[in-house]
Formats: C-alpha cells, sequence, structure tokens
C-alpha cells in the first residue's frame, strides 16, 4: 500500500491535465495500466512474471495499476487466484504506486468478498465492475454499489464496461450510486462520449477514467483525469508521455501521440480477442514472459504473430 497517498482535498495539482475529484483520496491521475495475468503453458497463474509486468509499466512511469481488469482476464481465474495476484502485485509494487485492484463479480457477495480480501492484502482502492450475466434495475445496482462501499474501508471506483456485463448504468442511477459514502470515481468504457461528458459535468468529486484507448486525448478534454490503457500494458512510455504533454499544456504534442496510439491499438487489435497485449509484450523481450491467454481465449498463430511485429517494427516500436 502507498504510504501517505496525496489527499485531493489538500493538494492542488499543478498543470494542463483536469484534477480529480474532492471524493478521491487517492488522487488518482495519469496513467492506469491494466496489467495482466500472467500465466505458464498450463495456463497455471505466473504470480512472479504477474508482478513483473506491474513493476515494468510503473518502472516505466505508469501512475498506479490496476490488476483484475478485462486485460488481467479476471472471469477466467479461481476466486483464490484473484486473491493471490493482488497480493502479488501489491507485494511488488505498492509501496511506489497506487493499486487498484478489481473485485467484481456476479454476485453482490462474491464481490465484497474479493474487496475485503482486497483490503486485506494492502491494495489502495478497489475498482467494481457493474454485476454481469442477469441485468439489473436501478435499485438492485444502487444496493450493490452500497454493499460493497460498506464492506471495506477503501475508495470504491465503478467500473462502467456495459459491452462486456450487458448493463449500461443510467445518468440518473449514476446520481443515485454517487451519493454513496466510498464512492470515489469511475472508469468509462462505455466509449458513449456524451454520456461520459454529461457524467463529469454532473459529478465533479468524483475522478474519471477513461477506458479506450482510442479516447485518451479526448477524454482529457472532456474532463478526465487520467486513462486505464491497454497499450500501456506494452508501451507505458507512450501513453505515459501523452498525459505528459497534456498536462504541460502541450496539447498539439497530446494529439500527435494519441494518433500513435491509434496506430499500437490497431496493431494489438490483429488476431484473436486480447492476443495482441501479450504478444506485443513477448515480442518485446521485457524480460518476463506472459505466457498464454486462459482458455478459452487463445494466443495469436505464427501468421498473426509475424504480421504484428511488422507492425510494431514500422512503428519504430520494437
Amino acid at each position: 500500500m502507498v504510504e501517505n497517498a496525496p489527499d485531493a482535498e489538500s493538494e492542488t495539482r499543478s498543470g494542463g491535465a483536469p484534477d480529480p475529484g474532492e471524493n478521491d483520496p487517492l488522487d488518482l491521475h495519469g496513467v492506469v495500466p491494466p496489467t495482466v495475468t500472467a500465466f505458464d503453458e498450463d495456463e497455471s497463474v505466473d504470480y512472479e512474471a504477474t508482478a513483473a509486468h506491474a513493476r515494468f509499466v510503473v518502472d516505466r512511469g505508469a501512475h498506479g495499476v490496476f490488476p483484475l481488469g478485462t486485460n488481467g482476464e479476471f472471469p477466467l481465474l479461481t476466486p483464490d487466484e484473484r486473491d493471490d495476484v493482488v497480493e502479488a502485485v501489491v507485494e511488488t509494487v505498492g509501496d511506489d504506486a497506487p493499486v487498484i485492484a478489481g473485485v467484481g463479480a456476479p454476485s453482490t457477495r462474491e464481490t465484497v468478498g474479493h474487496a475485503e480480501r482486497a483490503e486485506m492484502a494492502g491494495a489502495d482502492g478497489v475498482v467494481v465492475v457493474t454485476p454481469y450475466y442477469y441485468p439489473l434495475d436501478r435499485e438492485a445496482t444502487v444496493a450493490h454499489y452500497r454493499r460493497v462501499a460498506e464492506s471495506v474501508d477503501l475508495p470504491v471506483y465503478v467500473y462502467h464496461i456495459p459491452s462486456k456485463t450487458g448493463n449500461s448504468l443510467s445518468l440518473e442511477t449514476l446520481a443515485d450510486v454517487a451519493e454513496i459514502d466510498g464512492i470515489a470515481g469511475l472508469k468509462d468504457s462505455s466509449k458513449d462520449v456524451p454520456w461520459l461528458g454529461q457524467a463529469i459535468d454532473a459529478h465533479p468529486e468524483l475522478t474519471f477514467l477513461a477506458g479506450s484507448d482510442s479516447l485518451l486525448f479526448p477524454g482529457l478534454e472532456v474532463g478526465c483525469t487520467g486513462m486505464v490503457s491497454a497499450v500501456a500494458n506494452v508501451f507505458p512510455e507512450l501513453v505515459v508521455d501523452l498525459y505528459e504533454a497534456y498536462d504541460a499544456g502541450e496539447e498539439d504534442r497530446a494529439r500527435e501521440l494519441q494518433s500513435r496510439v491509434y496506430d499500437v491499438r490497431d496493431a494489438l487489435k490483429r488476431g484473436p480477442y486480447m492476443a495482441g497485449v501479450k504478444t506485443a509484450l513477448d515480442l518485446r523481450d521485457v524480460g518476463f514472459s506472459p505466457g498464454p491467454l486462459r482458455r478459452p481465449l487463445r494466443t495469436m498463430d505464427d501468421d498473426d504473430r509475424e504480421a504484428l511485429a511488422t507492425d510494431l517494427s514500422e512503428l519504430d516500436l520494437l
């Protein structure tokens, strides 16, 4: 756990990037990669390599880490594996950067259990995806977040990704959730810019993080304090440069870097779903092996791997 995390109420950040909301005790901003869960060839979790990836992005300027997001393959892990991933990441980088752990699950009971164990492991905050599979109404959603927030003494960040969960937050529901003690912010992966803009306008007390590499620069423009970037899992320097350029008032350079992120994002999307990040980490020769994805997800075949290597080489990234 990061000692003496900055208090947004007592510290005003300088620079051009938006400030975190006053309800966010972690003052989350900048680049917060959704770090990967590494596997051995038999698909058992490689905790050492998982922690090494968190160290890799922090050493290259990331302002925090988010283990057990989509890139962390959290729905494919057992409960014990999820808890052990959080512990491994906290032990490795927790003194150097905030660790906001993904704890979401379809049931409130399981989510609370993961949140409590993340707190015991030393996580600085928890990220709670909207429950998935079953459709939720406004009352159920608010009750879910209230129960989770009451269960831990950690800031809670809502994770809004309706394309994967099937549950979209209305602005009215978000207004109710925002009133819950302990709700600190929201990671938005809806790619619904009008929704995001209205949510930020209505809730300056919350911290908002852009959850798509397609909207890093636009997210900062509408008021996000930072970004949860899959590209930053492989090339953290690129995304950190984008954020720092924007924060320094160099918007033209930030726009240029967003354009470069688009090219990298397109390259990483080659082949099977989500295979690009781990393949690119392997191609970059980062000093640890991220291993395969856990089935039913699959890795790139040789042709896609070679094409990705060509794309990244042409972008002068390998």
